[in-house]
């Protein structure tokens, strides 16, 4: 897969060290004053040395960031994968404008007549709403095609890259996993709002990353740490992780395996899909006259043969074997990949230009 730019300085080549620690990273830090030694204390290193690989390894762009993940759900955003299809000619653009919107995290060119794949999402309070946004930039794209795809019932996010290449390809969890909470119902006050600004950011290498975000919000980084933990326990927050750029990081291939499951098999079938490690998120999605394919699971491998053999593995646990049954959909090009970012004035501004219907800004500039 191709990406829109370089992002790295260097070049790294991971040794056994990094890839334990990387391993780590993903799982997460605790939320502690200083989550750095804690991590090296579990991996046996310091945490001069953790910090060390730290920075090389975002130097060389294989982690792209270290942040709180959050639920977009739980904090009242409506979000959606959505499918989009252009002839080769206009695509590049027409990325670059759907790119352009902020809630716009993940855009990429896949191997299908839907060649443009990007998640949407829109604020609590937006104007337009989900479906009125995609319909504006499927308007500006002139997309032949533009179907909405959210998510219909969770099975598993989960991205964890097993960098210690060990994990088989048909490795399954030893216990099922339950389905990922949503938050709690509740909205986030202003105060929350307040903390999330701070704690989505990139987390800084250094021993006490927490004391100047915590001095910024006007309260103890224990109170600050303390906030964070409801956080998970409210499921705001999923967890505070590295989040991996998967080529630099090894992982060449990104595969979308689609499922055609009957109505009556569905929540039989989409937890065996989901046991597989090899799947980093499986979902339940609506279905339309030409898009068939009701379970996605986004299988991420060192290459296309390995991707390949999870997939297999994975039609051969449920029965699901027939060709026209299922695709698997490959990245070839990345044209926006970023952590998305909450309680920004940015959907706001977008927005005013969309309902104005001024030209609509771009990815990239």
């Amino acid at each position: 897969m191709t990406t829109a730019a370089p992002r790295s300085r260097i070049r790294h080549q991971p040794d056994d060290a990094d890839r334990e620690l990387l391993n780590q990273l993903q799982a997460g830090l605790r939320l502690v004053p200083e989550p750095y030694a804690e991590l090296g204390a579990r991996v046996g290193m310091d945490e001069g040395e953790v910090l060390r690989r730290l920075r090389v390894l975002r130097d060389a762009a294989i982690v792209r960031q270290v942040s709180a993940i959050f639920d977009t759900r739980a904090l009242g955003y409506e979000s959606s994968l959505v499918a989009a299809k252009y002839p080769a000619d206009r695509l590049f653009e027409a990325a670059r404008i759907v790119g352009g919107h902020p809630g716009v995290s993940h855009n990429y060119r896949r191997t299908h007549a839907f060649n443009l794949w990007y998640t949407l999402a829109v604020e609590p309070d937006s104007r337009l709403g989900l479906e009125a946004t995609m319909d504006r930039l499927a308007e500006a794209t002139r997309a032949e095609s533009m179907r909405l795809l959210p998510t219909l019932k969770l099975y598993k996010i989960n991205v964890q890259l097993d960098m210690t290449g060990t994990q088989p390809t048909d490795a399954k969890e030893e216990a099922p996993r339950p389905a990922p909470r949503r938050g709690d119902g509740v909205l986030p006050t202003a105060e929350d709002k307040r903390l999330i600004e701070i704690l989505q950011r990139d987390l800084p290498a250094a021993p006490r990353p927490f004391d100047p975000w915590a001095e910024e919000a006007g309260m103890t980084t224990a109170e600050l740490l303390a906030a964070a933990e409801r956080f998970v326990e409210r499921a705001y927050m999923r967890r505070f992780a590295a989040v991996l750029n998967h080529r630099r990081a090894g992982f060449g291939a990104n595969g979308m395996a689609v499922w055609k499951v009957p109505e009556d098999e569905l929540e039989e079938v989409g937890p065996r899909m989901a046991a597989f490690k090899a799947v980093s998120h499986c979902y339940r999605r609506p279905t339309y006259p030409d898009w068939p394919y009701s379970i996605f699971t986004m299988v991420h491998a060192r290459s296309k043969e390995a991707c390949e053999e999870a997939i297999a593995a994975i039609a051969e646990e449920t029965g699901i074997t027939e060709p026209d049954r299922r695709a698997v959909l490959y990245s070839t090009y990345e044209f926006k990949k970023i952590r998305l970012l909450y309680f920004t004035p940015d959907y706001r501004e977008w927005e005013d230009r969309a309902v104005a219907g001024e030209p609509l800004p771009r990815w990239g500039g």
